[in-house]
């Protein structure tokens, strides 16, 4: 029997040099896991189905070629869509209906939208709804919108000022006219926004009128008479707000946000401008923060919620999928969210090329979720998963089965040289 030995040990050698060959061919391949051939002892069957325990077995074969799903090192790259994943778990892929997963994570955005990889691959993860709130449900695949981001008007507006309490109060308290700067005694500057995401300048006017009390007025855009009186714009239902601070400098009144509305009509009219947004533009005016200091005048905070449109300029992904986008008005908002797989026996997934695999009876059924989530990883945007793939490793396993196949040739050829002796007898 020593050719049969011989030749399934030449077999199953040829085999794993196979394997170790595909190892180091896809030794820069992105997301490859490395593979090992795993061999198992032949012995002949007697004919009542048993063996003898003196039997000398029959060679070798292979068991199985047993994929190793061990982590890869992770790069950074350029490119915000190369996505790789820290830990356990599959990209899902979706192939016109066929669901597949992957490790490579190369991907970037189609003419449609879609976030795909090399062969078109459509990845997928959880939608989101209007207001960019994650849909939890089936996933799809992830497909960003590209159009404007509405524009959203000013609803409310934040000022943390401290007024100098040193200023002193005029002998007779002048008309406040906005283009004299003699009528006020500091000022301060923010844009707001309107229905259709127009931007106006919006400026307070503080005029000191008595002892911790302030008058405030304010513009926009500069729309007055000709006297300096502004035009369009009330606060809190009047032409001006007063300011009450008491011994410490903390406000006393207004007790609460005010209301400014803005007549934009009004403010066109002045300006010989056209403007169709809604109006007037109403919005909470809070100057709960204001202070009344012996410091110079300073601005502590100014914020406001309103933005005009804005279209897509960049993506990110957060570790735990959430694909953000960045629109050139400065908003953010999150377009998608993607998904991981993970299996109870990876090891029985099938291997299909392409950095893809399909589920299999033996790899049981996916648990499908968000990154960082019960057994499955997080995601590291701008990275990509490199092979697991040692070379050094892969080289001198080569070498044992070169040496390995020399052996069993070895064996062949002495049984040739013993059967040629008996023939010469």
């Amino acid at each position: 029997m020593g050719f049969q030995h011989g030749l399934s040990g030449l077999s199953t050698t040829s085999t794993s040099l196979d394997v170790i060959g595909n190892n180091i061919a896809n030794a820069n391949t992105a997301g490859f896991k490395l593979s090992n051939a795993q061999f198992t002892d032949v012995y002949a069957n007697a004919l009542g189905g048993g063996s003898s325990i003196n039997q000398v077995g029959i060679g070798s074969k292979v068991a199985d070629i047993a994929q190793q799903f061990s982590q890869g090192n992770i790069s950074s790259t350029s490119n915000p869509l190369d996505i790789a994943v820290n830990g356990a778990g599959f990209f899902r892929m979706n192939n016109g209906g066929e669901v597949t997963y992957s490790r490579n994570g190369q991907f970037h955005v189609d003419n449609n939208g879609f976030i795909v990889n090399s062969d078109n691959l459509n990845l997928t993860g959880y939608q989101t709804d209007a207001k960019g709130a994650i849909i939890s449900t089936e996933p799809s695949s992830l497909q960003l919108s590209t159009a404007d981001i509405s524009p959203s008007a000013t609803t409310t507006f934040s000022a943390g000022i401290n007024l100098d309490s040193r200023t002193a109060v005029p002998a007779v308290i002048p008309a406040f006219d906005a283009t004299d700067p003699t009528t006020y005694a500091n000022s301060t500057s923010a844009s707001i926004f309107d229905s259709l995401g127009n931007s106006h300048v919006f400026t307070m006017f503080y005029q000191k009128t008595g002892s911790g009390t302030w008058d405030t007025f304010a513009t926009v855009d500069g729309a007055t008479t000709a006297a300096g009186v502004p035009v369009g714009v009330t606060l809190g239902g009047g032409a001006s707000q007063a300011l009450t601070f008491d011994t410490n400098g903390l406000l006393t009144a207004p007790a609460a946000p005010i209301v400014a509305s803005i007549d934009l009509a009004a403010i066109a009219t002045n300006l010989g401008t056209v403007n169709d947004a809604t109006t007037p533009l109403d919005f909470t005016l809070d100057l709960s923060t204001a202070t009344q200091f012996g410091a110079n005048f300073g601005v502590n905070s100014l914020s406001q919620d309103g933005f005009a449109s804005g279209r897509l300029a960049g993506f990110s992904v957060a570790d735990d999928g959430t694909v953000s986008g960045s629109f050139t008005n400065g908003e953010s908002r999150t377009l998608g969210q993607v998904v991981l797989a993970s299996f109870a026996n990876p090891q029985g997934l099938i291997p299909l090329g392409g950095s893809q695999w399909a589920q299999s009876a033996d790899s049981g059924e996916p648990l499908v979720g968000a990154p960082r989530t019960g057994p499955l990883g997080l995601l590291q945007s701008s990275s990509i998963e490199e092979s697991n793939v040692d070379l050094t490793t892969e080289l001198v396993n080569m070498i044992t089965a070169q040496r390995n196949y020399q052996a069993n040739a070895k064996t062949i050829e002495t049984q040739d040289a013993i059967l040629q002796t008996l023939v010469n007898l």
